[in-house]
């Protein structure tokens, strides 16, 4: 049994108890996850199953769709709606659309964010949240991150609601606390829901009520092919007598048409193959990243 499950987290799970139900439901202890959602947080949390697991970094890679609520006045521990409170002021003046929206798009390109304390970060060793729950402080390091668009959605009162594309590594908490300081006011986010991940969205999900409803003989049947999490690599398509020196995982001659280190995937008509990249020291060589049992 191999593909990805488009699975649409509940709130009230870690991606990990995510992780250990669909062993248990699918009978298989290959099973990973592309992106941890905290657990108040419900959305698209694709889960990589058989050989699927074999392309969970590169999944995790792609594009983030979100759609948040940050609330004005009020900044918390761990930047959302759960942590302690740690300043409160009053917001006497809402800022205008127009406002909201010049600083929206500010955020549009490439950002520098400070990850949370509450965040699984590593500082030497050892998990930011580790050291938050301690109480203990330590340096955090500073890490780049893109917003590819952001798009105002709502306002109600102290709140505004948009949705965001972004890189991997993006923290939205964060965000709502960057643009909160913008508009001039401490802040905290409210609400997120993930929309998509990749190519994957909300319409292609799956709930659990969905997959325990199904007899264990027809769960396969919501499983996504492993090409869908691999839309944004470039393809190599092969001959018969090249497919089989892939499937051995051989290095081959770079073809013309690859032109960079990227990883692409190697397909065989409509099967994939392998995930290939242009050899770290021998440049007119591509060699195998991983390769797809034939099955």
């Amino acid at each position: 049994m191999d593909g990805i499950l488009p699975l649409w987290k509940p709130k009230g799970m870690t991606s990990h108890d995510c992780v250990m139900k669909i062993r248990r439901l699918f009978g298989t202890r290959k099973v990973g996850h592309t992106g941890t959602l905290d657990p108040e947080v419900e959305g698209v949390l694709p889960i990589c199953i058989g050989q699927a697991t074999k392309i969970v970094q590169f999944l995790t890679e792609t594009k983030k769709i979100y759609v948040a609520e940050l609330t004005l006045g009020t900044s918390t521990e761990t930047e959302d709606a759960y942590g302690n409170i740690v300043e409160e002021v009053t917001v006497e003046k809402i800022p205008s659309l127009q406002e909201i929206e010049n600083v929206l798009q500010s955020f549009v390109g490439e950002i520098k964010q400070v990850p949370p304390m509450y965040s699984a970060v590593k500082v030497n060793g050892k998990k930011l949240y580790e050291y938050a729950r301690a109480n203990e402080t330590v340096d955090r390091p500073v890490r780049k991150v893109f917003i590819h668009d952001i798009n105002l959605l709502s306002t109600e009162e102290k709140s505004i609601t948009f949705r965001v594309t972004c890189s991997k590594g993006t923290y939205i908490r964060t965000l709502c606390v960057d643009i909160g300081e913008e508009l001039g006011y401490p802040a905290h986010m409210s609400f997120l829901v993930r929309e998509a991940t990749g190519e994957i969205t909300k319409e292609d999900t799956i709930t659990f009520e969905e997959i325990e409803s199904a007899s264990a003989d027809k769960r396969h049947e919501f499983l996504l092919p492993i090409t869908n999490g691999l839309t944004h690599l470039d393809t190599l398509q092969v001959d018969t007598e090249t497919k089989q020196k892939v499937l051995n995982g051989q290095k081959l001659i770079k073809p013309k048409i690859i032109t960079d280190t990227k990883p692409f995937k190697v397909m065989h008509g409509e099967r994939i193959l392998a995930i290939y990249a242009v050899h770290p020291n021998k440049e007119q060589e591509i060699k195998p990243i991983r390769v797809f049992s034939d099955s």
